[in-house]
């Protein structure tokens, strides 16, 4: 079969297709036929350098994929060929506190990832696509998908009338957008595109923030919520926004770190999380009852997924391209056909 390599780290020239070797299913594990991939900025940087507890190359990399089971191996009751399922980020956490043997099966890294035609998965690690959506669709959950619902309801316990800032526009804050939605909370979101923040209230944001105009952005949060402050933080920047989130929170507020899109580099004055009881939780995607539980309010509420483009296999690399300009607004995904 088909499958895209990283053979060396420094450049998306890196990223080569090539031969894979096929292989059956074993005890507790499913063959899938992959019908649709999509990136994370993981998968990004992953390509343009190496990353601790990865493999070495060759790696095949991205973590988030959908299709069609097509053989199970012995102690697989739970699936059967010809079912429509999504893997999940990490396959052996299904539920609980996350843990170093979790760490170590996570999808285009410590494993080999999802970006070919097929893929041997744990069958702990898939969770069943809805009839109203479809692979493409489906493939945006694994890690954005899940990440926003961990912060927001697994972890934030979102509440109707509370208000969430998102940053940017990527796949995590879309998804925190629409879950916030769900629950009935106001949307503030940021980015330096007009377009962008005027498809973002389009898709149901309250306020937006041009950055660009306003580069103090945490004061015009806090002019927006009255002097309060926000409930919530989708920080996707890492170090050269934490600072400005923490004045944005209000008091008791929650900051979902779970991005360094702005860099490692950088010097955080903690006193703002003590002096404001500030609630800072790091979180690196989340379980499969989480992945599960993300799918079963999507389908009930008809809310799908934001695509940005549906890129063809045969080019990957353009796709990583793409995601690498940062002009998307939700996902970059790949189809299998």
């Amino acid at each position: 079969m088909k499958a895209w390599q990283i053979t060396e780290h420094g450049s998306l020239d890196g990223l080569r297709l090539a031969e894979w070797p096929e292989t059956g299913p074993g005890h507790g594990e499913v063959l899938v036929q992959l019908r649709a991939v999509s990136l994370n900025y993981r998968d990004l940087s992953a390509v343009r350098s190496a990353r601790p507890g990865n493999l070495p190359p060759p790696l095949v990399p991205c973590s988030d994929g959908a299709g069609e089971v097509i053989a199970v191996g012995p102690g697989v009751t739970q699936w059967q060929p010809g079912d429509r399922v999504a893997g999940t980020f990490f396959q052996s956490w299904t539920s609980g506190p996350v843990s170093r043997d979790v760490m170590r099966r996570a999808l285009g890294g410590p494993v080999q990832g999802v970006l070919r035609e097929q893929a041997v998965l744990q069958a702990d690690g898939l969770t069943r696509v809805p009839a109203g959506l479809s692979f493409e669709q489906a493939a945006t959950l694994p890690c954005a998908g899940v990440t926003a619902w961990h912060a927001l309801v697994s972890n934030g316990r979102l509440c109707a009338g509370q208000t969430v800032l998102a940053l940017g526009t990527g796949g995590v804050s879309i998804f925190a957008l629409q879950i916030a939605k769900l629950h009935g909370a106001r949307v503030i979101l940021t980015s330096r595109s007009a377009e962008k923040l005027a498809r973002a209230l389009a898709l149901g944001a309250d306020e937006t923030i041009d950055t660009t105009a306003a580069p103090d952005w945490e004061r015009t949060v806090h002019d927006m919520t009255g002097g309060t402050g926000v409930d919530h933080v989708i920080e996707t920047g890492g170090a050269g926004t934490l600072e400005k989130s923490f004045a944005a929170v209000r008091l008791g507020g929650h900051v979902h770190l779970m991005g360094i899109l702005s860099g490692l580099e950088g010097r955080i004055n903690p006193w703002p999380l003590i002096a404001k009881s500030i609630c800072l939780h790091g979180l690196y995607v989340g379980t499969r009852d989480m992945q599960d539980a993300l799918t079963t309010a999507l389908a009930a509420s008809h809310a799908h997924p934001v695509i940005d483009r549906v890129f063809d296999f045969d080019d990957a690399r353009d796709a990583f391209a793409h995601l690498e300009s940062g002009s998307h607004f939700g996902k970059v995904v790949i189809s299998l056909g």
